[in-house]
């Protein structure tokens, strides 16, 4: 297959491990359609991965880290879940030339950043990409947020790494994007908080690259803004995923309704 620049994608990781457990919180079938797309994301790409950065919403530092362990163990960062889900195997190698390269743009862009030779992989890491990449023999590297959550310096993180695109690398942004707990607990948002942010996300998300990008950097300012995520740590993710879009167009890829909110996941490229 010719050699086509790879897209970056925000995608959804779920609830805990949700995808391997029966779900009892609402309907039986609550994360089926997210784990189908989750599953099928590999048909979008231009061919498989050579590696994979992301992003996930469950590792923040006051300075950037990056993962530059060779075999990253799981964090089973989640609570209350049944037995079987801490046993849960994800054995992807990691890639500590890939972390040196990362740190090496983000030095370029201005950006400090350090190598972390311990961290493993959590489970906005491990959960989505078992479903995506059940084989898990593409190298990973998970890379931090900043614990400030700024979204253009995490629009300024996705634009320096935007070259690795170029060398079939996927950029995946990992949370959701809605996060509101007393409301997910609920399984019902009886106000349309989801669906008024979720329309304001997608026609933000397809708009020009300016306005794109100017828009998400304010978007507490959308409707519901603050409501679908009082702490905005599931959604910066796709500030990274914008920024490495460069100018390339955004789509809405999945939209669902999960315990009584709307989620969805964007492609850029």
């Amino acid at each position: 297959m010719n050699k086509q620049q790879f897209p970056s994608l925000y995608i959804p990781h779920g609830a805990g491990p949700c995808f391997f457990m029966d779900w009892t919180r609402g309907a039986a079938d609550t994360w089926d359609k997210t784990e189908h797309w989750l599953r099928n994301v590999h048909t979008s790409l231009p061919q498989k991965p050579n590696a994979i950065v992301i992003f996930s919403a469950h590792w923040e530092a006051d300075v950037i880290q990056i993962n530059s362990h060779p075999n990253p163990e799981l964090i089973f960062d989640y609570y209350g879940f049944p037995p079987h889900t801490y046993e849960l195997t994800y054995p992807a190698p990691g890639s500590p030339a890939l972390a040196n390269k990362i740190q090496s743009l983000f030095t370029a862009a201005d950006i400090k950043s350090e190598l972390d030779p311990e961290h493993g992989f959590d489970h906005g890491t491990f959960v989505p990409l078992k479903v995506m990449f059940p084989d898990a023999d593409i190298p990973v590297v998970q890379v931090s947020l900043h614990s400030s959550l700024d979204p253009a310096f995490h629009q300024r993180m996705g634009d320096a790494l935007q070259s690795l695109r170029d060398e079939n690398i996927l950029i995946l942004g990992s949370g959701i994007s809605f996060h509101n707990m007393q409301i997910l607990m609920q399984c019902n948002d009886p106000d349309g908080h989801s669906i008024q942010f979720d329309s304001w996300l997608t026609k933000t998300c397809t708009k020009s690259p300016t306005a794109r990008k100017e828009g998400l950097t304010n978007w507490a300012q959308a409707p519901s803004a603050t409501i679908c995520h009082p702490r905005e740590e599931h959604l910066i993710p796709l500030m990274v995923a914008e920024g490495a879009a460069g100018n390339d167009a955004g789509v809405n890829v999945f939209t669902d309704n999960v315990m009584g909110v709307n989620v969805s996941a964007y492609q850029f490229g």
